[in-house]
């Protein structure tokens, strides 16, 4: 019973380990940020290849997720792709990659460029027609994220609005739906990651990212700093890694997964 018990306690923290002689895993868990959910998979597989007996389970849910099931020992590593506020500094970030957030547009749609302002009208509802902003005479469709998505809060903080100010006609969770959406919707507007959107532009999905203050939304801006909107790709956890954690976040961090990180358009922190 007391070995039931104990058992428990450690797989509820994120990983588990078990006695000389079994065979099965050890165990890590990985919960938070949509956006560093995919690399941190294809991360994941290459750990397991390279070290037997382990097992990564990445789940996604936002990085507020990923925050509250370290802190409640749900996961032993949370994924945050952002700066950890200063409210969060009980907890320790390391890097593993950096992405911008971009606005994407149907990529039929005529409007090339659009202003801080104008962004933030048509986001606030000032704006409800494209023929406002140089567009066809057609009304906007606004995609907005979930509360708890990073991907929100930095785009709110470029804007200088709060949650309540936006009047979003479609609310969405991850990159994935907010591509799909926008692809599906010649008159949406919406902002993900720079590295899904490019991706998936280049794979023939009808979206485009809007250039920000004169700076084009790509990798390449992203990695050589100039463009606004960048953060970090953040492996996070509650106390100095140790054992398995520490294992899993150096490796993430190397060189040796620079091709993964960079195959999913983000920028490896060993390159920026």
């Amino acid at each position: 019973m007391k070995f039931a018990v104990a058992a428990a306690l450690v797989f509820a923290a994120g990983f588990a380990w078990l006695p000389a002689g079994e065979a099965a895993p050890q165990k890590l868990v990985l919960s938070g940020a949509s956006t560093m959910a995919p690399v941190a998979g294809e991360i994941a597989r290459r750990f397991e290849s390279r070290y037997r007996g382990t097992r990564i389970d990445v789940q996604s849910g936002g990085s507020s997720r990923g925050i509250n099931d370290v802190r409640n020992g749900l996961a032993a590593i949370g994924m945050v792709s952002r700066v950890l506020k200063p409210q969060e500094k009980d907890l320790q970030a390391h890097a593993i990659a950096w992405d911008g957030v971009g606005v994407i547009l149907h990529a039929s749609n005529p409007v090339a460029v659009l202003s801080r302002q104008q962004i933030s009208g048509i986001y606030t509802g000032k704006i409800a027609n494209w023929k406002d902003v140089g567009g066809t005479d057609s009304p906007i469709t606004v995609v907005n994220k979930a509360e708890g998505r990073s991907t929100l809060e930095l785009f709110l903080r470029y804007l200088g609005l709060k949650a309540s100010d936006i009047r979003p006609h479609v609310i969405i969770g991850d990159n994935s739906q907010g591509i799909k959406t926008v692809a599906g919707n010649s008159n949406a507007i919406g902002y993900v990651s720079i590295g899904a959107a490019e991706y998936e532009a280049k794979h023939r999905v009808p979206i485009k990212l809007l250039p920000l203050e004169g700076v084009a939304a790509t990798v390449a801006n992203v990695r050589n700093g100039t463009f606004l909107l960048s953060r970090p790709l953040n492996l996070v956890t509650g106390t100095a890694p140790k054992g398995l954690v520490r294992e899993f976040i150096e490796f993430a961090r190397s060189e040796h997964v620079d091709d993964l990180v960079e195959a999913q358009y983000f920028v490896p922190v060993s390159i920026r």
